[in-house]
């Protein structure tokens, strides 16, 4: 037996939801030709009851502000540029700092040993010579694993209490960029010393003679392997947040700062800091461009 008051509420529900229904065709037959999207994205006109079966796409409006937000954020790069924003400046400041301290220790032990490779014989030196090429290519972010290691408080070299500092991202931007100095000047040193074998032998000169004698005259090419290792250093990343810690007024630096500012959303000061890395790189590029135009002219 049916009760009579849930009878009548189901006829009304039943009622409700017909004039709903019939009211929602005629509002959708009254609307006027519209402008829509199919499947795959190309528009279509469509009126009445056609516009329920396309989806609504949000797109257009969401490309719209990321434009604005794109064009936002790089006047404001421009203008931190133009200005001298102090954050950017102090970023710019100790990325260099680093960055040639490195080169600096780097240089005084891959160009020796480049030198040393190409004027002495000796039973492993093709392998030395394989595995520095080798080292070229070594991941920088298992450098700064194994220098993260050996800094901490439970290594070996923990006692220094260098992790975290600028000092510990020196260290693993060293590591990384010598075997490309070392490589990149064993090359043309190797050149060299084809020319300079029996004139240097027949003067009857000292080993250390023959490496002083082949860096000074190889001193353009060896410039060359320098800039090249400044371009690998100043753009790495990887090694200098794991040993860094990227932090605030110690040890952030031009591509920790990218990464956390795009995380946080702040595209203006990464875009600034992006210009500043962008000129730093066409600048090293520029003086490799002189330096060999230099060369082919016979010109110092």
């Amino acid at each position: 037996m049916t009760c009579p008051s849930l009878a009548v509420s189901v006829h009304a529900g039943q009622a409700i939801s017909r004039a709903a229904d019939q009211r929602v065709n005629l509002t959708l037959a009254d609307r006027p030709r519209q402008q829509g999207r199919d499947r795959l994205g190309n528009p279509v006109e469509c009126t009445g009851s056609a516009l329920r079966n396309l989806p609504v796409f949000a797109g257009d409006k969401e490309e719209g502000r990321r434009l604005d937000d794109l064009w936002q954020g790089l006047m404001q790069a421009i203008w931190l540029v133009v200005t001298l924003d102090a954050d950017l400046v102090e970023i710019s400041l100790r990325s260099l700092q680093v960055t040639l301290s490195a080169l600096a220790f780097a240089c005084l032990v891959a160009m020796p040993l480049a030198a040393l490779l190409t004027v002495r014989r000796f039973r492993l030196r093709r392998s030395v010579i394989a595995v520095m090429n080798a080292l070229m290519g070594l991941p920088p972010v298992v450098v700064g694993l194994v220098v993260y290691v050996l800094l901490s408080r439970s290594g070996p070299l923990g006692a220094l209490g260098l992790l975290f500092t600028p000092w510990a991202m020196i260290i693993a931007q060293m590591i990384v960029i010598i075997p490309l100095i070392a490589s990149i000047s064993h090359q043309s040193l190797r050149d060299l010393w084809f020319e300079y074998h029996d004139l240097l032998i027949s003067m009857n000169v000292t080993r250390w003679q023959k490496i002083t004698t082949l860096l000074w005259d190889a001193r353009r090419a060896l410039l060359t392997a320098a800039l090249a290792g400044f371009g690998r250093g100043i753009g790495e990343v990887g090694a200098i947040m794991i040993v860094g810690g990227n932090i605030d007024h110690a040890t952030r630096v031009l591509t920790s700062a990218i990464a956390l500012e795009t995380g946080k959303g702040d595209f203006a000061l990464a875009l600034a800091l992006g210009f500043i890395l962008i000129a730093l790189a066409i600048a090293v590029n520029l003086v490799i461009h002189w330096l060999g135009r230099t060369e082919r002219e016979g010109r110092w």
